[in-house]
């Protein structure tokens, strides 16, 4: 258990609180149908609310006013996140001078529509500034923070979960050798989340990563990362699991994976879901990978990365649950279903 709970209470409280706010805004849309008989909801946002969950999509600002992208995110989904207008390259172009127009224009959809954002994400190794990528040591790690509090700061009780640090490990479970572990050390991470918590204090603070999906060398190294961060009162509060997956993925030790790190005393989230394939085979992960979460009380939420298959990083793989034409897909109804229950 972790040795952090205030840390670890203030992420429920806040978590509750914008569940609250959100299915709040679902009701009054009618998608949400409380009563005696306790009748399914018929959206992806709506059927995850009723669990205390939120189901989100990233989102880029310059699809919003696509009457089908818009339509299909306000209907669907109780959660988003930046796909890029968050990261570091996009809110810091100069050392010093902040661009949070991309930002800006997500929270205030979010805000407008009943839902909550996730933080995406204070540092990463890639997508980082020209001017960042030179700097070497004290300056190297005078940037990162000033960068964590510029951003965060100005986020500020807006955000439920921030990614605080993006892919810091590789696969052998070691920590992956950029310019910032090269730089600045094993201490890089635990300062970046120390830096996030003081700037946005309310916000649940996560490590992301990809390739995690089950019990391995990777996940085993990230396993005994948070364990030390709580064992020394580092505060974390979640880890996020992109899973992005193909059909054919071994997820026979999915549901395992995140339950050993709810069991550490953190939140797990599915951060940056899509399945490469189509019909039942696709549905089928997608179902496993739903109904994993729903069986952990921790598993706070998933969020697909994308909404259509049209705008995916991955198109060609059709990895949505939206086709191109914003249909639903098979795999859409398999989500609904798993999320209800059913």
């Amino acid at each position: 258990m972790s040795s952090n709970p205030t840390k670890r209470g203030k992420g429920r409280r806040v978590k509750s609180a914008i569940a609250v706010a959100v299915a709040a805004g679902l009701a009054a849309t009618g998608a949400v149908m409380f009563s005696g008989s306790a009748q399914a909801a018929d959206t992806l946002g709506a059927s995850a609310a009723e669990s205390g969950r939120y189901f989100g999509a990233a989102i880029a600002p310059n699809y919003l006013g696509e009457a089908g992208y818009a339509d299909t995110l306000n209907a669907e989904f109780n959660s988003i996140v930046a796909e890029n207008a968050m990261k570091w390259d996009a809110t810091e172009p100069a050392q010093g001078q902040f661009d949070f127009s991309g930002g800006d224009q997500l929270v205030a959809h979010a805000q407008d529509n009943g839902m909550e954002v996730r933080g995406h994400t204070l540092v990463w190794h890639a997508q980082q500034p020209s001017w960042a990528q030179g700097l070497t040591g004290d300056a190297l790690r005078g940037a990162m923070l000033g960068h964590i509090d510029g951003v965060a700061s100005h986020y500020a009780g807006q955000i439920s979960s921030w990614d605080v640090v993006n892919e810091a490990f590789a696969e052998d479970g070691t920590r992956r050798q950029s310019n910032l572990q090269i730089e600045l050390g094993d201490a890089w991470i635990e300062e970046a989340f120390v830096a996030a918590d003081a700037a946005d204090p309310d916000a649940k603070l996560c490590y992301n990563d990809y390739n995690t999906d089950g019990i391995n060398a990777k996940s085993d190294g990230i396993y005994d990362m948070v364990a030390d961060f709580l064992a020394r009162g580092v505060p974390i509060d979640c880890v996020g699991f992109q899973s992005h997956l193909s059909v054919g993925a071994d997820l026979s030790t999915y549901q395992a994976n995140l339950e050993r790190f709810a069991e550490l005393g953190v939140d797990v989230e599915i951060t940056e879901l899509d399945v490469g394939g189509e019909g039942s085979a696709q549905a089928d992960v997608y179902r496993t990978v739903t109904e994993a979460c729903m069986a952990i009380e921790r598993c706070t939420g998933i969020t697909v990365w994308g909404i259509t298959d049209k705008y995916s990083w991955r198109g060609e793989d059709t990895p949505l649950l939206f086709d191109d034409n914003y249909g639903k897909k098979e795999a859409y109804q398999a989500v609904l279903d798993a999320l209800n229950g059913v």
